[in-house]
């Protein structure tokens, strides 16, 4: 049997036994089509259904199927990363399992790929399946990345995607703990090229993105690629001090140049909740950036590994050859 892996599929998965078969049936046909060697990691972010259990059972009688099983939830963006600390493809791709992402487009990729490509992202023109709210507030969310950093972060795309394994290895360098892993890619560099495509809706199950992981994901993609939120509140602190001193001129004109009595309740109010406001969201702010360095200055690993099944490379004579003896 070759041991040279040609590609490494990463499929991190949470709680998604309803899909899990019918993800693995087709990630298998689409890479049959190859021709060539592969690996499939499945990685088991804490669920507490029975995926794993059957991914397991997977991986004692195909040989391309590998169970990353970590000993609790640690986060999607964390289980992409552990995906690609054991993958040995040449070409790694990662794709969630769901099957909102069409794996038949991993072949596209693969063109893209070997015409000299280091990095092939799929770019969403249409999202099936989803709420208005969703569809805004995301494409609402790519738009003020873009806006916030330095760095050209493509707008409407995931994180599936093919990297070279020189792109891998340059991730795996990176040990930041609030990990936003479509940014960590862009900031890397390399030729890169999107390939448009419609997002279906999930086969089953719910999605692993609520509201409040979306929200996450996002403190995580900005503050992780941007201090201008920093800046803003700067300028904001600059705005409202020459307002607060301008009304202070205002005020002081009142009572030397004329009769009027300035009793300011409700000046006085109005404005003590202004600039209090502010003094709070800017200390939420440098909060969320404060709170980014403490978690890399803790030395913790990004996650736990509490078992590892299968591991070998599978050519299309082997597929063959499982296929009849199974």
């Amino acid at each position: 049997m070759s041991t040279k892996v040609r590609y490494s599929i990463i499929i991190p998965m949470f709680n998604e036994e309803a899909v899990i078969q019918e993800t693995y049936r087709r990630i298998k046909k689409v890479m049959g089509m190859t021709g060539e060697a592969y690996e499939l990691l499945f990685v088991n972010d804490g669920s507490t259904d029975n995926c794993a259990q059957m991914i397991e059972e997977y991986s004692f009688w195909d040989e391309s199927v590998s169970l990353i099983d970590l000993s609790r939830n640690f986060g999607h963006q964390i289980a992409i990363t552990a995906g690609m600390d054991y993958a040995l493809g040449d070409a790694v791709v990662i794709i969630d399992a769901d099957l909102q992402d069409p794996p038949e487009l991993i072949l596209d990729m693969i063109k893209e790929w070997k015409k000299g490509y280091e990095v092939v992202y799929a770019k969403r023109v249409k999202r099936n399946g989803e709420s208005l709210f969703k569809k805004w507030t995301a494409s609402l969310f790519y738009r003020v990345l873009r806006y916030s950093t330095d760095i050209s972060i493509p707008v409407d795309t995931g994180d599936f995607r093919l990297i070279d394994r020189k792109v891998c290895d340059q991730l795996k360098r990176l040990p930041e703990k609030n990990r936003f892993v479509r940014g960590l890619v862009s900031w890397v560099g390399f030729r890169q090229k999107a390939i448009e495509y419609e997002r279906d809706e999930r086969l089953a199950g719910e999605t692993k993105y609520p509201l409040k992981r979306m929200i996450k994901l996002s403190l995580d993609g900005i503050t992780s690629f941007s201090y201008k939120p920093l800046k803003l509140a700067g300028y904001l602190g600059a705005l409202l001090s020459a307002s607060g001193f301008l009304y202070l001129v205002y005020v002081m004109y009142l009572v030397i140049f004329t009769e009027s009595v300035v009793k300011g309740w409700a000046s006085m109010i109005g404005i003590t909740l202004t600039f209090n406001g502010f003094v709070l969201i800017m200390l939420g702010i440098l909060g969320e950036y404060v709170g980014r360095i403490y978690d890399e200055t803790k030395g913790r690993p990004l996650y736990i590994v509490q078992e590892v099944y299968g591991g070998k490379p599978q050519t299309v004579q082997d597929q063959q050859w499982v296929s009849a003896n199974k």
